[in-house]
Order: structure tokens, then C-alpha cells, then sequence
């Protein structure tokens, strides 16, 4: 059975590319005018120590000048970076925004003025014995996973205004604040913390925004930005999974306008019915494959409020040809956004999204994923000498282009 799914799986992704091949070689240069270009990249900006990405925003790298050419290319005028590391004076994302501001490889620069990079919890100390082994130190006992403070933070970079008085950061809502929230239990149904440390966790492992952009003709954007934990690397009281499924569900809160979410100021309250949106970021589920509790993600991909373009590569598509864990996947390989180990797996899968909302004209769409051919596989090419870091990352940018009629 393995074997014909895989051979149907191969004769539908040959067809794929026999089209894409007659398509341009360059999809995201295809824009309509007067429209509003929407993208998130895991640009895997993160490092082993406190200011190590700062000096090296300094020193430069491949990597930092692989990820800054493919946002070169697409030219997105809002961007969401996830997994890129937060220092208290900004000064890693400020020397990013000049690395884009002065261009390069003959391409224009980008300036974005507007730049957000709120506090996340991610090496935040919780004070707490998160992980059980004695001591309340370490990557594993902070509020989310991380050795120290604003390592996979995230980052927001505007052509348009942001409006920093009326930004929301949802980064201190207790898990236990959600209703219904998914309490992690041992194998025999005890609570996997006690009452008192459960009472003190955070839901969101960096953090949640909705971060309002001034859009030509005064069009208000709340830009909902997140980053769930990964639904993986933890025991048989599934932790993570648990998380990362309750903090898309803190997003499916807001965008109902829910009464029991507050906000680290102190307001109450989600979006209102008429508000515009985008949902984006690395959610770190996929609505078919792999670990994550499905529920969550589907319920959000189909919420009456969300339109879900389903952007689509041909690299991805001739990516999962690659077989291993690939060829068991249901879900489409031509949406796939994360570039995984194939053997013995999880494979590639969707986990990035730009999922605009409705009142929004949606007119292009796509993931930024070359071909093997192309000349710009460089730029997500994987390292040839065996090491871990691929020249960008091991994600994709997904971008998406609006029109706003208000």
C-alpha cells in the first residue's frame, strides 16, 4: 500500500513540475499593482549565546546575507521573522533592517522604518522546576525553552506605520487562564505539575501580538503575529503538544473578540467584528501531517473569519520526492513550508502561514521555494560539508499579496 501511494504520490508531483517548469522561474516578481505584500520567513537567526547574532550582524555571514537576499527578492512590505534573537537594545534587528537597507547582489535595498521586537518568554527563568530534574535552571525551566532571554524571538519590520500605542502583547496570559486549557497529565491522569506552578505557566512559549498597521487610505491591519512551541520534544504527558495547540487557540480567541483574554496591559477583550487581520507566523502545525493536535489548526484554517490562500512552491513539490516520511504525508507537498530531515522524518510539512481575513481581496500568494536547478537554490540549499545549518533556513518564506477595498 506504502509503495502505490508513493508511485501515485510520484506520477502527481511529476505533473506539478512538468506545469511549473512552463510557469516563470520566478513567481513572487509576479505582483499586482496597488497591493500589499504579507510574508513570514523562520529565518533560523538564532544562536548559542547572549549577543552572539548581534556581533555577527556586525562581522556578517552567509547565512545572514542567504536569508536577506530571498527577502531582497520577494520585497515584502510587512514581515514577520521568527526565530530570530532579541537583544534589549534591538541592536541585532536594527543591524538586520541596515543589511537590507543597503541591498546588495544587484538587488534595491529595502528600508523599513517601522520595526517591533517585544519581549518573548522564551529563556525567560519561570522560577520554577519545569522539567523535573532537581534544579530550577536551564533552557527547559524557563517560561519557554531557551538559554537565555530573547533567544527564538521574533521580530516585526513595516513599510507602513505601526501603531506602537495601541500594539497588544498577549506574552504573560497563564495557560491556565484559557478555558478549557489542555492541562499536561502523567500516564495516570495526575496533574504533570502541581496546582501551584500550573497556576504560574505562561500559554505562550515566545509570544503572541496584535500589532495594528496604518495601511494606505487609513486601513487599520491588526497584524496577529505567534509562535507556538514545536508539538514535539517532550514525554508521553505531551507537553508541547498540548501548548502548541492552546496557543492557536488563544489566536482563535482573539479573532472572536473573546471576553476572557487580557492583554499585559491590563485590556480585555479580542478583535472586533469588523477588524481586519492577518494571521502569521510559524505555527508549527500542519493541518495534516505530523505531531501537532489537528484540531487547532484546522478549526483556525477554516474559521469564517480566515481565508487560507494555501500557498504553493514546485520546489516543494519536487522537494518531498525525496521520499522517507515524505512519501507517507496526505497533505499537499506543493504547500509544504519547512524543509525537514526526510529519514526518519518528520519530512517536510506546512507550519508557516499568512492567512489574511475576510474583507481582504487575496490576488497572489505563493512559498519561496526554488527548484533544485535554479540558480537561487543556493539560497536554501543545505550544507554540503554535513552540517546542520542549511545557507538560510530550514523554512520558507510564505508570502501573501492583498487588496484593500474600505
Amino acid at each position: 500500500m506504502r509503495a502505490l501511494r508513493a508511485l501515485v504520490l510520484g506520477l502527481g508531483l511529476a505533473l506539478t513540475l512538468a506545469l511549473a517548469g512552463q510557469a516563470k522561474a520566478e513567481p513572487w516578481l509576479e505582483r499586482a499593482p496597488d497591493t500589499i505584500r504579507i510574508a513570514t520567513l523562520n529565518a533560523g537567526l538564532v544562536r548559542k549565546g547572549a549577543g552572539m547574532l548581534v556581533h555577527e550582524m556586525v562581522k556578517g555571514s552567509a547565512q545572514i546575507d542567504a536569508v536577506a537576499e530571498i527577502i531582497l527578492r520577494v520585497r515584502p512590505d510587512i514581515l514577520l521573522l521568527t526565530k530570530f534573537d532579541r537583544d534589549p537594545a534591538h541592536r541585532a534587528l536594527t543591524g538586520f533592517a541596515e543589511r537590507l537597507r543597503a541591498g546588495g547582489n544587484g538587488l534595491e535595498g529595502l528600508d523599513y522604518p517601522f520595526l517591533y521586537q517585544g519581549p518573548v518568554n522564551t529563556g525567560l527563568p519561570s522560577g520554577h522546576d519545569l522539567d523535573g530534574d532537581g534544579y530550577r535552571r536551564g533552557p527547559r525551566d524557563a517560561f519557554g525553552y531557551g538559554r537565555f532571554p530573547g533567544q527564538y524571538g521574533m521580530a516585526l519590520m513595516s513599510l507602513y506605520p505601526i501603531d506602537y500605542d495601541r500594539l497588544r502583547s498577549f506574552q504573560r496570559f497563564r495557560w491556565a487562564d484559557l478555558p478549557g486549557a489542555d492541562r499536561p497529565v502523567n500516564a495516570d491522569g495526575t496533574p504533570y505539575h502541581p496546582d501551584s506552578v500550573w497556576g504560574d505557566l505562561r500559554l505562550s512559549s515566545v509570544s503572541q501580538w496584535d500589532v495594528p498597521v496604518t495601511l494606505p487610505g487609513d486601513v487599520v491591519l491588526h497584524v496577529l503575529a505567534s509562535h507556538p512551541t514545536p508539538p514535539v520534544f517532550d514525554g508521553p504527558e505531551d507537553f508541547n503538544g498540548r501548548r502548541n495547540a492552546d496557543e492557536i487557540r488563544l489566536l482563535l480567541g482573539l479573532i472572536d473578540g473573546a471576553d476572557w483574554l487580557v492583554d499585559d496591559r491590563g485590556q480585555g477583550g479580542g478583535l472586533g467584528p469588523r477588524d481586519l487581520f492577518v494571521v502569521t507566523g510559524d505555527l508549527n502545525a500542519d493541518p495534516f501531517d505530523g505531531e501537532a493536535r489537528r484540531e487547532a489548526i484546522s478549526a483556525l484554517l477554516t474559521h469564517p473569519r480566515v481565508q487560507d490562500p494555501m500557498p504553493e512552491s514546485a520546489g516543494g513539490a519536487q522537494a518531498a520526492l525525496s521520499g522517507g516520511a515524505n512519501a507517507t504525508h496526505r497533505g499537499p507537498a506543493a504547500q509544504d513550508t519547512a524543509d525537514w530531515r526526510d529519514d526518519p522524518g518528520p519530512g517536510n510539512m506546512r507550519v508557516d502561514y499568512v492567512l489574511p481575513s475576510a474583507g481582504l481581496e487575496i490576488t497572489g500568494s505563493g512559498v519561496f521555494w526554488p527548484l533544485a536547478d535554479s540558480p537561487l537554490a543556493r539560497l536554501i540549499a543545505k550544507d554540503p560539508t554535513g552540517g546542520r545549518r542549511p545557507a538560510s533556513s530550514d523554512h520558507r518564506l510564505v508570502w501573501v499579496d492583498i487588496s484593500v477595498d474600505r
